[in-house]
């Protein structure tokens, strides 16, 4: 099949937009106004979960070898991560001592400094990390904090396949389900569940609505209906709770809450609305990186990690708003380099499994 380039550019964009959010609230928190902070999360990984229904379909061998194959490279990943920050451990340790490792790492925060900086590896850490338990990688802290999307893509993806195929017929009815759940639980907040349930609910629903719109339009006369609509729901919130309302975005992200939910849906209309409407004709940047997504996001946790360095050197000598487009462009160039390294780490790695399969495989 011929590749949809509009996927691969929306994909590219809400990388560029996540790369944007994790230079804004982490290594962002010196220095970036609050409120410009919570405007980040205008475009989110709410359209990954939207692009992965609009190119989803009902095969359940395909879509399960795609997952193994993601969870191979994850691991090939999490490994050289594993060994990366094991080994500047123990360079620091021998040579620059405990009390230079502390202060490295309070760069981060103080939440951030390890209890016990070893140069003993700590294997369950890996073993935590393949089984998708996300302990904190020491020296790249927004690894792990960006990596709950792909425990909840798993699930969702495993989920939605399933719908779609044993249950064709009823996928209004599922997704009626899944925001029926999201909207009982924000209105009860006490029975909000912990876990992944709150996350799977609103994502699944999202996910099968973007499966139903696949290689369809958004009616034209229904557009400025909708987007006027939460047009018009902006005005009242902002009218009648006022800005600290939308200060607390963050908080409304971890489960997807109302709010967050509200706020995503621009960014969520915007995507549907110039689906098979917005032609792109020739592969660019921007289609690149979604072409190579998953390199960029594991790529971007340690690059939003290394910028830390730069913003606390350069935070008091250029206005914030200079800074912070400075540090961006920094971080997206890092993350091209590294991305295009992880590449390399992952062909690498697969060479390696395969010769260990043909060493092991029995011979007939």
């Amino acid at each position: 099949m011929k590749r949809d380039l509009y996927i691969d550019f929306a994909k590219g964009f809400a990388t560029l937009a996540i790369i944007f959010i994790h230079t804004v609230f982490w290594s962002g928190q010196f220095y970036i106004p609050t409120e410009l902070r919570v405007l980040s999360l205008l475009v989110d990984v709410p359209l990954f979960f939207a692009l992965s229904g609009l190119t989803s379909g009902n095969n359940i061998e395909k879509t399960l070898y795609r997952l193994l194959k993601l969870q191979i490279t994850f691991m090939i990943f999490v490994t050289f991560l594993f060994f990366l920050d094991y080994f500047f451990k123990v360079f620091g340790l021998n040579i620059f001592g405990l009390d230079w490792m502390k202060n490295f790492y309070s760069t981060f925060g103080s939440k951030y400094v390890p209890i016990n900086i070893s140069d003993v590896p700590q294997w369950q850490n890996l073993g935590n990390w393949y089984l998708h338990s996300y302990t904190n990688a020491d020296t790249f802290p927004v690894v792990m904090g960006s990596f709950w999307y792909l425990k909840v893509y798993y699930i969702l993806t495993v989920f939605g396949v399933l719908i779609l195929k044993f249950f064709p017929k009823h996928i209004n009815l599922f997704i009626g389900l899944c925001f029926g759940l999201t909207l009982i639980f924000n209105i009860f907040p006490q029975f909000y569940p912990s876990g992944q349930v709150g996350y799977v609910a609103f994502y699944l629903g999202l996910f099968l609505v973007a499966n139903q719109l696949k290689g369809k339009k958004i009616p034209t006369k229904w557009i400025p209906i909708l987007f006027g609509t939460l047009g018009i729901l902006l005005i009242f919130l902002y009218w009648d709770l006022g800005k600290d309302l939308f200060l607390k975005m963050n908080k409304a992200k971890f489960p997807p809450k109302l709010l967050y939910i509200f706020w995503s849906s621009f960014s969520l209309l915007i995507l549907f609305t110039l689906y098979n409407r917005l032609k792109i004709s020739k592969p660019n940047f921007l289609t690149y990186i979604g072409q190579n997504a998953i390199f960029f996001y594991f790529a971007q946790g340690m690059s939003s990690s290394l910028v830390y360095f730069l913003v606390v050197g350069l935070k008091d000598r250029f206005q914030w708003w200079i800074l912070m487009i400075i540090i961006y462009l920094i971080n997206i160039f890092l993350a091209v380099a590294i991305a295009k390294f992880l590449m390399k780490i992952d062909a690498l790695g697969w060479k390696i499994l395969e010769f260990l399969r043909k060493k092991t495989a029995s011979i007939d």
